[in-house]
């Protein structure tokens, strides 16, 4: 008895795989984020959960916050995270950057407090993987936050 299929070999993205396989060898060089369309979002999303911790990856500039890590997992609902901003041309959008940092913060934190526990990641993955496979139609879900319902928001 064996198992049958595993979530990384039912979706065939080359460009996403290429992508993944560059941010977990610390070898992602362009300082942008890859302009993916949201046909890509269900290859990305594979891998929300990852903790594989990333040192090389593209920096939004306009943040005075450099964060030398991200776990990838992290980064790639970041990167989801882009896809929707551009989608509906977000007045957060810095090229294609959706926020200043791929690092969570406390939406309803009097100051910012910015969270890097495995509980945010969690929920934060959860969301986005909800958000997506909530409503197959992509034009009456690209206007919700993913973390609407969520104690989070991205920094």
């Amino acid at each position: 008895f064996g198992l049958i299929g595993c979530e990384k070999q039912e979706i065939n993205n080359p460009e996403v795989e290429a992508y993944i396989n560059l941010l977990k060898s610390n070898q992602y060089e362009s300082p942008e984020l890859p302009a993916f369309q949201p046909s890509d979002i269900p290859a990305l999303l594979i891998y929300r959960n990852d903790t594989l911790v990333i040192t090389n990856f593209p920096h939004n500039g306009i943040s005075s916050l450099w964060a030398p890590e991200c776990k990838l997992g992290m980064f790639v609902l970041w990167t989801i995270e882009s896809i929707r901003a551009v989608s509906i041309n977000s007045e957060y959008l810095i090229g294609r950057f959706p926020s200043q940092n791929p690092i969570l913060a406390l939406r309803n934190a009097p100051e910012l407090d910015l969270v890097f526990d495995e509980e945010s990641h969690m929920c934060a993955a959860k969301a986005y993987y909800d958000w997506w496979y909530s409503n197959p139609i992509f034009k009456n879900k690209i206007n919700i936050d993913p973390l609407k319902n969520t104690d989070y928001k991205w920094h």
